[in-house]
């Protein structure tokens, strides 16, 4: 069951992973979160919602936490919707879908876990951002421009924006949102020529875009989560 903020101020949590669910759909879908070591309740963290490639899921996403910052922000991870063929390994594999297919639901489900995430911990409210990692990155970049009122920036790592669907329609509204691009110089499944086109769309548009490329294919270098911890921090000030 959720806990409730003055369970928490009494009963402080330790540093590690948490699992819950989230109830008010459809189905039950997971959440799991990353808290900090010495999580202080009377510190409104920032909150970095991991949204995994195709074939991952949220446990293997919210790995990344504390490679990025074992302090400095509360995550959660989030699971694709639609189930795939289980690994070579039996790890269980899920995917995002086509884009428009789930919308709507995609939506409500992260909403709704970073809504859970804000009754049970203490989240600083303009400073939520979307990490997607390849075909999480496309879907980060989706929500956050669609609302980008509800964020304080988009992460993309090794992934790009979506394609023909107008994505910048909420301009000027999303001036306000900054967006991190970590990308491979290397990467056969997304060239970086596709990362510098939206580095380049998105700083024609007005936002505060920063691009960073690093020697590696599409797998993730480890500079690209100390790179991301730099520039949450550095957006803060």
């Amino acid at each position: 069951m959720p806990q409730t903020n003055l369970f928490w101020r009494t009963f402080r949590p330790a540093e590690g992973f948490y699992d819950s669910e989230i109830q008010a759909l459809p189905r039950r879908l997971p959440v799991r979160t990353f808290l900090p070591a010495g999580y202080e309740p009377n510190y409104a963290y920032p909150l970095v919602v991991f949204l995994h490639g195709h074939g991952g899921c949220e446990t293997q996403v919210l790995r990344l936490a504390p490679r990025l910052s074992r302090r400095n922000f509360i995550s959660i991870g989030l699971r694709g919707l639609q189930p795939m063929k289980p690994g070579r390994n039996g790890r269980l594999r899920y995917t995002w879908g086509a884009e428009s297919r789930s919308d709507s639901l995609i939506e409500d489900y992260i909403f709704q876990a970073v809504e859970q995430t804000r009754r049970n911990y203490h989240v600083h409210s303009e400073r939520i951002y979307l990490a997607g990692v390849c075909e999480g990155a496309t879907l980060a970049y989706r929500l956050g421009l669609t609302f980008p009122e509800k964020f304080a920036g988009v992460i993309s790592l090794n992934g790009i924006m979506p394609r023909g669907t107008g994505p910048l329609f909420r301009w000027p509204q999303m001036r306000d949102l900054r967006v991190f691009i970590g990308h491979g110089f290397a990467n056969a499944f997304t060239p970086l020529a596709e990362a510098r086109r939206d580095h380049r769309l998105l700083y024609i548009a007005g936002l505060s875009v920063a691009l960073h490329t690093y020697p590696t294919t599409h797998k993730l270098h480890p500079d690209m989560l100390r790179d991301v911890n730099r520039w949450i921090i550095e957006g803060m000030a």
